[in-house]
């Protein structure tokens, strides 16, 4: 009888994706989300930042809602703290990213400061899309390289247009920045508590647009998040305890000697 062998691990060649497919993905989001960095240029200059000011924002602060929430409420008129505090909390998201990449991509501790300024909505994305590390990694260094290269030429570009285009409210380019955020945002919306979290944080923003000072509304949209957690904890919960009260015995079962345990056990001794 011919030995028999184990058939090989084909688990790992199963789930590989071609180099070729990551790249051409990361490519795509890179590009796309990169040229949008001329409206930031334009937007940031029209809102009164200098030249060197808004390629410093693109170089060192990198993540596209952020800076966008930052010109926008120093286009409004607002305080430089208050904008600078929306557009903290807005990146405070990539904080959470960074704990899923650090244990997907593993990369060595040298290399991680400098992976940090890339961790970025489109980067995660593209990286929890790929099935094996290596290709986690390549997506990553694709995407990041990409987008921080074409963010800060197209950021600069738009800047030096900025005085050639004129006045940016006439053109509706002070509306890209919100576009192109809404753009990034509404693919990622997917479950009834995320579009519950986007619209209570629209209500209250706009709600409290013409009351409270620029750059404020942001800060309290953010209690958009905590406000349908509780709310959808309070659901869940109230839905725990109905299907818990719809288990329990009727209150009857054992108690009038003819069901349960007990029922049975007690009629036979009166009898």
């Amino acid at each position: 009888m011919a030995q028999q062998t184990a058939p090989p691990d084909t688990s790992a060649e199963d789930t590989a994706k071609p180099d070729s497919a990551v790249v051409r993905d990361a490519l795509g989001v890179g590009v796309a989300v990169g040229l949008s960095g001329f409206a930031f240029g334009v937007t940031s200059a029209g809102s009164g930042l200098s030249l060197l000011q808004s390629c410093a924002l693109s170089l060192l602060v990198f993540t596209g809602a952020s800076q966008f929430a930052l010109v926008g409420a120093l286009a409004a008129g607002g305080n430089p703290f208050t904008a600078a505090a929306g557009a903290f909390f807005l990146g405070v998201r990539n904080a959470f990213y960074g704990l899923r990449l650090s244990q997907l991509l593993a990369l060595p501790r040298a290399v991680r400061p400098l992976a940090a300024q890339w961790v970025i909505d489109e980067t995660t994305a593209v990286t929890l899309a790929q099935p094996t590390r290596r290709a986690g990694r390549l997506g990553f260094t694709v995407t990041g390289l990409t987008l921080y290269l074409l963010w800060n030429l197209t950021t600069l570009l738009g800047a030096l247009g900025a005085k050639a285009i004129g006045d940016t409210d006439a053109w509706g380019l002070d509306a890209a920045g919100p576009a192109v955020f809404l753009a990034l945002l509404a693919p990622m919306l997917k479950t009834p508590t995320e579009r519950a979290v986007a619209g209570l944080a629209v209500l209250l923003g706009l709600g409290l647009l013409p009351v409270l000072p620029a750059g404020v509304p942001v800060l309290v949209a953010a209690l958009a998040a905590p406000l349908a957690l509780v709310a959808e904890g309070r659901r869940r919960g109230r839905g725990v305890d109905e299907a818990g009260r719809s288990d329990e015995p009727d209150g009857t079962d054992g108690m009038d000697g003819t069901d349960g345990p007990c029922g049975s056990a007690g009629s036979e001794e009166g009898r």
